[in-house]
Parts: C-alpha cells; structure tokens; sequence
C-alpha cells in the first residue's frame, strides 16, 4: 500500500515540476534568448526531464 501512496506523489510531483519546467521554457525571456543567443534556460530542460523521470519512476511504483 505504501509502494502505491509514494507512487502517486511521485506522479504528482513529477507533474508539477514538467509544468514548471514548461513555464520557464515558454516564458518571455526564455522565448527572448532563444531568438537571439539560441539558448534555452538549462532550468526549463532540469523541470522538463526531472518531471518526466518522476512521472516514469511514479508510474512504476504503481505496478
């Protein structure tokens, strides 16, 4: 039972954090620096990955 709590707050966690991740990423700045220097912020790619591993990790705990 436990396996399936830790497992749903990693999905949760991992959710918010690929959100988070995608708000910097889609930010005015960021857009900004894109268009100019051809960077993205390295905390947009750090929220998208770690939230997609945590999702992934979440998902296993589930089964």
């Amino acid at each position: 039972m436990s396996n399936k709590i830790i497992g749903i707050a990693f999905i949760i966690v991992g959710s918010a954090l690929a959100m988070w991740g995608y708000n910097i990423y889609d930010s005015a700045s960021a857009q900004l620096s894109r268009a100019i220097n051809g960077d993205t912020p390295i905390e947009a790619w750090a929220g998208l990955f770690g939230g997609i591993a945590c999702v992934v990790f979440g998902i296993s705990k589930l089964k």
